[in-house]
C-alpha cells in the first residue's frame, strides 16, 4: 500500500466516523415516542377520575348510567388493547384499565 493510498483510506475512515457520530448525535436528540406501558395509570382518587366516576373494573360500579358490557376497551375514547392498560383521550398522559368504565363512555361505532 502506497503512502497516498494510506492517506486516502484514513480520510475515508475519518469521514465515515464523523458522519456516524453526527448521525448518532442527531438521533439521540429526537423526541422519544411514549408507549402505553410508559404512561402512569389513572387512580380512582384522581380528581378527573372522580369527576367522571372512573372505576378500574366496570363490574364494580354502582352508577345507574352503566350499561352491561360497557367498559373502556369498547369506548371510542380508548385507544389501547383489549386487555391491560391503554391511553384514553379523557385522561391525557395517563393510562386507564381496559376493564374500567366512566360516565363519559361512548361505544365505538
Amino acid at each position: 500500500m502506497s503512502k497516498e493510498e494510506s492517506i486516502e483510506s484514513r480520510r475515508r475512515f475519518l469521514k465515515i466516523a464523523a458522519g456516524t457520530a453526527a448521525a448518532a448525535a442527531v438521533i439521540g436528540t429526537l423526541p422519544r415516542v411514549a408507549r402505553a406501558a410508559d404512561l402512569p395509570h389513572v387512580s380512582e382518587s384522581d380528581p378527573t377520575a372522580k369527576a367522571l366516576g372512573y372505576v378500574e373494573d366496570a363490574s364494580t360500579t354502582k352508577d345507574p348510567k352503566h350499561k352491561a358490557g360497557a367498559n373502556c376497551a369498547n369506548c371510542q375514547f380508548y385507544s389501547g388493547g383489549p386487555t391491560g392498560f391503554g391511553p384514553c383521550q379523557l385522561f391525557p398522559g395517563k393510562a386507564v384499565s381496559a376493564k374500567g368504565w366512566c360516565v363519559s363512555h361512548a361505544a365505538k361505532a
